[in-house]
């Protein structure tokens, strides 16, 4: 079997030969329950830089025992890049939402050992679903993994927006200190209104996270929370994501790209917004419309937006949101905390083993299985493909 890993880059001074912390703490389980990934074993130390291309997310010794062949690359955009070739005989292909690999209908016809494809990770939408469901092809994913490390990504940034941070920091690394033009934009998130338009897994952790602010809490979601949830965080519930924006000081969005939320937040939604809102998106770029976010930061309609998300990834050089004012955006990097890491490369190990076993996925992993969406994909996805116009990636250069 041949097993193809697209990761991202090594730093750019090679591997650490030390880490920030000796080790991370060791969770027992989620939230809700469900156990941490159980693989049988782990070839890797937690806490590790596991994610990039020399990382490997600690397969290669297990998958070589077992007799079977690892390609690991970072070389994944473009017709003819080193991914695309590997493909064409390839049983699995293993990749990460922060540097996906884009499974277009084109790629996954080309491929026809291909059996499945995993994401490291949460968000399986730079797979084109539906060809993976016409061409008997499976698609799991890492599910819970790094949820909460997004959620809080999300506290961070919305704090980090509404009190200015990032313009303090500035005015300090350039040698200032003038209070005025460091408090000009920044208030207290107390008592402001904050929606999550979805509240699954992240969404729900980060309203959670927030109670503590003493913030008024709303969310939208096709599926509703149960009422004792409401009820324990004073949760308002809306019945579309116009009636959301339209209250809400700062949105954080957290819904899966799908057909149907694919430029959920174009212009028309935006200028529904209370004027001077801020947007936090750490689910997926493609959900909002670029040009219209940042016409919106431009106007003011938008006081900021931040997040992790682009499309596509990497973002080209002159991608909009690298420019526009008032922005706390960074690479995609809120569920590849070292932390996540060593779980995601943990569910990775579990997969691949139930796979060469024969042996049942969870549930849970799933998103699309002998060709209908099925697990999570039956409850977050729609039937269809979210990844028209991925072939821009190519633009982005190192």
């Amino acid at each position: 079997m041949k097993v193809l890993c697209i990761l991202y880059d090594d730093p750019t001074d090679g591997m650490p030969e030390k880490y920030a912390l000796d080790s991370i703490p060791k969770l027992d389980k989620y939230p809700d329950g469900m156990s941490l990934p159980t693989p049988k074993s782990i070839d890797f130390t937690p806490g590790d830089l596991l994610g990039c291309v020399s990382g490997e997310l600690g397969l290669r010794k297990f998958l070589e025992n077992e007799g079977h062949t690892l390609v690991v690359t970072s070389d994944k955009d473009g017709d003819g890049c080193q991914a695309e070739k590997e493909l064409e005989d390839a049983d699995v292909v293993i990749s990460q939402p922060f540097f996906p690999f884009y499974l277009t209908r084109k790629r996954i016809e080309s491929a026809k050992n291909l059996k499945m494809a995993i994401t490291a990770g949460i968000g399986s939408d730079h797979v084109d679903l539906q060809a993976a469901m016409d061409n008997k092809v499976d698609v799991v994913e890492v599910t819970f993994c790094n949820s909460r490390s997004v959620a809080e990504h999300i506290v961070m940034q919305i704090l980090s927006l509404v009190r200015d941070y990032h313009n303090q920091h500035r005015i300090v690394n350039e040698g200032g200190w003038n209070i005025a033009d460091a408090v000009q934009r920044s208030y207290d998130v107390e008592g402001m209104h904050v929606g999550s338009v979805a509240a699954g897994r992240i969404g729900l952790d980060a309203l959670r996270k927030m109670k503590p602010f003493d913030v008024h809490l709303h969310y939208f979601d096709r599926h509703r929370l149960p009422e004792s949830v409401e009820q324990e965080l004073n949760l308002t519930f809306h019945e579309s994501v116009e009636s959301l924006v339209s209250v809400c000081d700062v949105v954080t969005i957290n819904c899966p790209l799908h057909p149907e939320t694919e430029h959920l937040f174009d212009e028309e939604l935006i200028s529904k917004m209370k004027r001077g809102a801020y947007i936090v998106n750490t689910a997926r770029g493609k959900i909002c419309d670029k040009d219209a976010i940042a016409r919106a930061c431009e106007s003011g309609q938008l006081s900021g937006y931040a997040g992790d998300v682009w499309f596509p990834q990497p973002a080209p050089n002159d991608h909009v949101w690298r420019s526009m004012p008032n922005h706390g955006m960074t690479p995609h990097t809120s569920g590849t905390s070292l932390s996540a890491q060593a779980r995601y490369a943990a569910g990775v190990r579990e997969i691949l083993e139930c796979f060469i076993d024969g042996d049942a996925i969870r549930d849970q992993y799933l998103i699309v299985k002998d060709g209908d969406l099925a697990g999570m994909g039956a409850h977050s996805y729609s039937k269809g493909t979210a990844t028209d116009g991925s072939e821009e990636a190519e633009k982005y250069q190192k």
